[in-house]
Parts: structure tokens; C-alpha cells; sequence
């Protein structure tokens, strides 16, 4: 089909300037450059003298009606600018006859015809009467004896058989009319007189006859007649410009493509669009009321071309492909083992436990040793549980998530911060109670046996084994595809992110009950500072505690600050096994290390000192802090006093006035 790209309507009397506007508009859009024309031959002379103007010559393909025809009025002195012209011509033969009839015409012999006159005063270039004559118009009195076709040149008008035809189809019409209404009369009846115009109109649509010139005269449900035309091309060659016929129209087209020539002698067929093609992943956004004319916006972002005519979002876990004409499958990451940012914590993770088990080792072996009893061998062994299990957790964090992981992170992660902070804190209370208790009696503090002891680590652990059997009631572990991560606004770049279902506030509630323990901890470590530093391990578990508080005041921000990175799931991951696993280092450290060195390389050391009671122990410490006042001063507000490391294994006796403590390390 033909779409308008734009309509310009030529006024009925054009002012100056006026084409020169239509020319203007019709430039507006330089891919439509078809012009079909319904116009006099005045105004497409003046249309094409405004184009050639403005230097568009070969630009429009100019399509005409019969009013161009084959005319050389609209082109003449233009022809360059007309070239490649297609125009139509209703097709038509000389009727025989007419042109003896015509020529035969004289004033005497047509006096009906009261347009005769004039026109033989045109034809002829002379006034009928002398009064109309004025001088120097270099007219002449006509004289009657002048001859169409012989004193004036002749050509027989293209439309005469079709004015033939129009007067025999009006005559038919009224023939029928008559014998329908009034049938066995020659003159009118009464139902014809007024006539009835609409029913004549239907006698016209039903006629079907033979024309002047032996084609069928009939006419359509619309009233039209069947069209017949010559179709015309003017084209240029050697300089010589003319019409030529290049088909004809008669109930189809018939067209001679070979035959047809364009503008500078161009045999390929022009192309006139509005608007071009749209690429894959473009959307037409159409102007508004000219549906050939179209905008070509782009789906962007996660947008694919659904049609034609609209872009959709790709559904959540998907995105567009390369064109955008279609929806893939978001590609699906998670922590690899070979990558950076799973090595180094891996790397931390065996390190430590190979240290740990190398102390475990140690202290197995060396069990019944002065310096392994006195760090309180059953304390002890938890506490190196737990930091096994500090470093175990990193590799259920890097591990591929599903639900057995899942579930083992939740337990796990906490369950080995709990631990050992449980029992950290269950030795600094035990070192805190005795003294305390020393200095206004000389009798025991209660649940300070190594059964004791354990008893309340694993009360202290079992809080967070219940929170999380609660969590898991509540919310059961399960592996999710997070798309909302790595969202980037580069399509190509988004991942959806394999994890398990704990949110950064469930993480920091999962770790809320350990870090409640470490900061106990330090508490406890804070206030026994003043204990005597060969007497017990206040002195190493206050570095620890306050090494693990710097560790963790710095994974706050880091965790939380990159909430909004898309290497969020590395970074946070990392961050966290990490400083797990130098929490665990840290405890591993300072608190064990030393006592190995010793157990190791210095035998000579792991020996046992002499007993002493805690009368003597707790009154030798109160007493160094009162008679040596300077001992407040000293760093973290220890009393330098020889007192025992280790002490004998007695049973409490009632009996006694002394108790002494061998068997309990402090």
C-alpha cells in the first residue's frame, strides 16, 4: 500500500512564496521523496519552478494525475527537474466521425451551442463584432468564412468519447426510468414529472453498455466506472525529453519496469520511505497520525523487543541477549575455590588448624606436665575446639551452598566463637571470683572445680546452639539464587549469586551472642589486670581480648560499607572468614604458644614450684600492692610477686585451716 507521509494542500489562489513553503515542507523529511499530484497544470508548473529553486533537481520522484498527463506546459523550460516523471492518462481512442462533424461547424450551422461563438473567436483570433475591436490589439473582424482545420489547427480532444459515453449512459437511464414507470407511453407520466433523481441514479449504476468506442460502459457498487490508462514516464535521453509510455491500467497494472528511467539516467528503482527499518532490538515508536513514519528507540537496559511495537522487562532472572530481541538465563556465580578471594582465607584456615592440632598434639602428649596443668587441661581442650572450629568454618563458607551447608553455617559460624569466648570467660570469672573472694575470706568461691568449669562453658555455648535450633523452627536453612547482587546496569555484567538465605542482620544476630561473650570477656579481663603475673593467664587473655575487639571493631564497617558493591559476596565472605580466623590466631597465640615454647625447648622449665595456700597467695598479693604503691603504676596494674605457678593436687578438707589449690590452675 501507499503511505502519506504528509499532506500540503495548494491554495486556491497561491500567493508568492507559497510553493517555495511546500517545498520547504515536503524537504522535512529527505527519505520520502515521492510527490503525488493533484493539481492544475498552472500549479505544477509553479511547483516544479519552486523545487528546481531550491536545488532539489533529482531529488523527487514526481507521480501526476490526467490533469499532467502528456501536457509540456508543466514542463517546459524544466524539463531536468521533471525527469522521471510517472504520470496517467485515461486511455482513449478518436472516435471515427467526429472530426468530419467538427470541422463541418460554422455560425450558421450550430447556432444551438451558445458557447460556439466564443470558442471560434479564440480559435480563430477575431471579434464577431466590430464594436469590440479596439486599436492596436491586432485583432480582425471574423468574417464566417473561416474553416476549423484549415484556417486553425486541429486535434481532436482526448475526452470526447468520454463525453460521448456519459451523454449515451444518461440516455439509457432515462429510457429505463420510463418504460419501468411509465410503461406503453412515448411521452412523461405523471411519476416522472418532477423526476425523481435518486432512483435515476440507481437506472445509472445498473447500466452495462457498449461505448463509442466498443468498450463496456458499467459502473461499480461506488459509482465509478472501471478505470482505463495509459501510464506515462517523461523521460531524457540524448538530451531529448518526451513521454513514454512505460504500461497501462485495465483492471490491473501492467508495467514495463525495463523500459522505465529516473532522474540522471538511473535504472534502479528509487526508493521513498518515511521512515527506514528499525535493527533488531529497536522498537518503532510511530508519529502521531502518519502510521508510516516511524522513530527507532532502542529496548535498553533488561528490556527485549516483545514486537514490532513495544519493549518488555525481561522477567527477573533473565536478561536480554546481545540484540535484545530475546531473554536468556542469568548466569549463576559463587565463590570458587580457585579464586583470590577463597586462597588466602583457605590458606589462613589450614595454617591454623594445623597449628592447632600441633598443640593439641603437644599438650596430649605433655599432659601431665606442670605448665599443662596449670593452663587447666579440661578448659583447655574446649577452648582449642572451638578455635578448630573457627577455622573449620571457612571452608563451610566457601563451600558450594545447598542445604546441608547452609545448615552447617548457621550451627557452626557461632558455635565456634561461643565456645571459646565461653570458656575464656568461664577462666577469667574463675581468676576474678578467687581473688575477690581471697581478700575477705580464706574460704573457696563455688564452682571453681574443673567440673565446675566445664559445666558452665557449655551452659554458656548451649545459649547459642538454642538460638539457632530456634531460628531453624522459625525459618528453615535453604539455598537461594540471589538476582538482585550483581544487578548491574550493564545487563551483560549481572550474575545471580548463589548463597544461603542469611541476610547481613541475621549474620550479625548469629554473631551477636559471641561477640555479647568476648566483650564479658574483656570486661573480666580488665579487672583482673591486677593479679599477679606469674599466678595465672589475666595478663595473655587481656591481650587477647583486646586484640579480638580491634578485629572486630574493624570487620564491622568493612562488612556493611560494601553492602552496595557487586563484589559484595567476595568481600564480605572474605572478610569474614578472615577475621574469624584471626580471632582464633590471636587466642592461639598468645594464649598457647608461649606454653609449648616452653613444654618444647625448655624442659628445664616445666617443672613444679612450691606449694602455697590461698591465704598466703591472696594476702602476698594484696599486700605487694599496699607496701609497694608504685605498682599501680606499673602497665596494666600488675604486682610483681614470686608467688607459685603451679600447685599440687589436694582434695578440699574441712579440717584444714589452709586450703591449697595445686589442683586448680588459675
Amino acid at each position: 500500500g501507499v503511505c502519506i507521509s504528509q499532506s500540503v494542500k495548494i491554495p486556491r489562489e497561491p500567493k508568492q512564496g507559497e510553493f517555495d513553503k511546500v517545498i520547504r515542507r515536503l524537504r522535512e523529511n529527505p527519505n520520502a521523496r515521492v510527490v503525488i499530484l493533484f493539481a492544475n497544470e498552472d500549479d505544477i508548473r509553479r511547483l516544479l519552478h519552486a523545487a528546481k529553486k531550491a536545488n532539489q533537481t533529482g531529488h523527487f520522484i514526481w507521480v501526476g494525475s490526467d490533469s499532467w498527463g502528456s501536457k509540456i506546459s508543466p514542463v517546459l523550460d524544466q524539463e531536468e527537474m521533471a525527469e522521471g516523471a510517472v504520470t496517467i492518462l485515461p486511455k482513449r481512442q478518436s472516435v471515427r466521425g467526429f472530426d468530419r462533424y467538427f470541422i463541418s461547424r460554422t455560425l450558421e450551422n450550430n447556432r444551438r451551442n451558445i458557447w460556439f461563438a466564443e470558442f471560434w473567436e479564440n480559435n480563430f483570433n477575431c471579434k464577431l463584432s466590430r464594436h469590440a475591436l479596439k486599436k492596436g490589439s491586432g485583432l480582425k473582424k471574423c468574417t464566417n468564412q473561416e474553416r476549423i482545420g484549415k484556417d486553425s489547427s486541429y486535434e481532436q480532444e482526448g475526452k470526447v468519447q468520454f463525453v460521448i459515453d456519459a451523454v449515451y449512459a444518461m440516455a439509457h437511464a432515462l429510457h429505463n426510468m420510463h418504460r419501468e414507470l411509465c410503461p406503453g407511453t412515448v411521452t412523461l407520466c405523471p411519476k416522472m414529472d418532477p423526476l425523481n433523481g435518486t432512483l435515476l441514479l440507481k437506472h445509472i449504476r445498473r447500466l452495462n453498455f457498449a461505448g463509442i468506442a466498443g468498450n463496456p460502459v458499467l459502473f461499480n457498487e461506488n459509482g465509478d466506472a472501471p478505470g482505463r490508462y495509459e501510464i506515462y514516464q517523461y523521460q531524457i535521453r540524448n538530451r531529448t525529453a518526451e513521454y513514454k509510455i512505460i504500461g497501462h491500467w485495465t483492471d490491473q497494472l501492467h508495467l514495463n519496469v525495463r523500459t522505465m528511467q529516473w532522474p540522471g539516467g538511473v535504472r534502479r528503482v528509487p526508493s521513498s520511505i518515511c521512515s527506514q527499518a528499525c535493527k533488531a532490538g529497536e522498537r518503532k515508536k510511530t508519529v502521531k497520525g502518519i502510521p508510516c513514519c516511524w522513530h527507532c528507540e532502542r529496548c535498553d537496559g533488561y528490556q527485549y523487543q516483545a514486537d514490532t511495537f513495544s519493549c518488555k522487562m525481561c522477567r527477573f532472572d533473565l536478561r536480554p541477549n546481545a540484540n535484545h530481541t530475546g531473554c536468556d538465563p542469568i548466569p549463576i556465580v559463587k565463590l570458587e575455590w580457585s579464586s583470590p578471594w577463597a586462597v588466602i582465607p583457605v590458606l589462613i584456615a589450614v595454617a591454623g588448624i594445623s597449628a592447632t592440632l600441633f598443640v593439641v598434639v603437644t599438650f596430649v602428649r605433655y599432659n601431665d606436665t606442670p605448665i599443662v596443668k596449670a593452663s587447666g587441661r579440661e578448659l583447655s581442650y574446649v577452648l582449642l575446639t572451638g578455635i578448630f572450629l573457627c577455622y573449620a568454618n571457612t571452608f563451610l563458607m566457601i563451600s558450594t551452598p545447598d542445604v546441608g551447608v547452609c545448615s552447617m553455617r548457621r550451627i557452626f559460624l557461632g558455635l565456634g566463637m561461643s565456645i571459646s569466648y565461653a570458656a575464656l570467660l568461664t577462666k577469667t570469672n574463675r581468676i576474678y571470683r578467687i581473688f575477690e573472694q581471697g581478700g575477705v575470706s580464706v574460704s573457696a568461691p563455688r564452682l571453681i572445680s574443673p567440673a565446675s568449669q566445664l559445666v558452665i562453658t557449655f551452659a554458656l555455648a548451649a545459649v547459642q546452639l538454642l538460638g539457632v535450633c530456634i531460628w531453624f523452627g522459625v525459618d528453615p536453612s535453604q539455598a537461594v539464587i540471589d538476582y538482585e547482587d550483581q544487578r548491574t546496569s550493564n545487563p551483560l555484567m549481572a550474575r545471580g549469586v548463589l548463597k544461603c538465605d542469611i541476610s547481613d542482620l541475621s549474620l550479625i544476630c548469629l554473631l551477636g551472642y559471641s561477640m555479647l561473650l568476648m566483650v564479658t570477656c574483656t570486661v573480666y579481663a580488665i579487672k583482673t589486670r591486677g593479679v599477679p603475673e606469674t599466678f595465672n593467664e589475666a595478663k595473655p587473655i587481656g591481650f587477647t581480648m583486646y586484640t579480638t575487639c580491634i578485629i572486630w571493631l574493624a570487620f564491622i564497617p568493612i562488612f556493611f560499607g560494601t553492602s552496595q558493591s557487586t563484589e559484595k559476596m567476595y568481600i564480605q565472605t572474605t572478610t569474614l572468614t578472615i577475621s574469624v580466623s584471626l580471632s582464633a590466631s590471636v587466642s592461639l597465640g598468645l594464649l598457647y604458644m608461649p606454653k609449648v615454647y616452653v613444654v618444647l625447648l625448655h624442659p628445664e622449665q616445666n617443672v613444679p614450684k612450691r606449694t602455697r595456700s590461698l591465704k598466703a597467695v591472696v594476702t602476698a598479693a594484696t599486700m605487694s600492692n599496699k607496701f609497694n604503691p608504685k605498682a599501680s603504676l606499673r602497665p596494666n596494674g600488675e604486682a610483681k610477686t614470686e608467688l607459685c605457678e603451679s600447685l599440687d593436687s589436694q582434695t578440699f578438707s574441712t579440717k584444714q585451716t589452709y586450703i591449697s589449690y595445686s589442683n586448680h590452675a588459675i
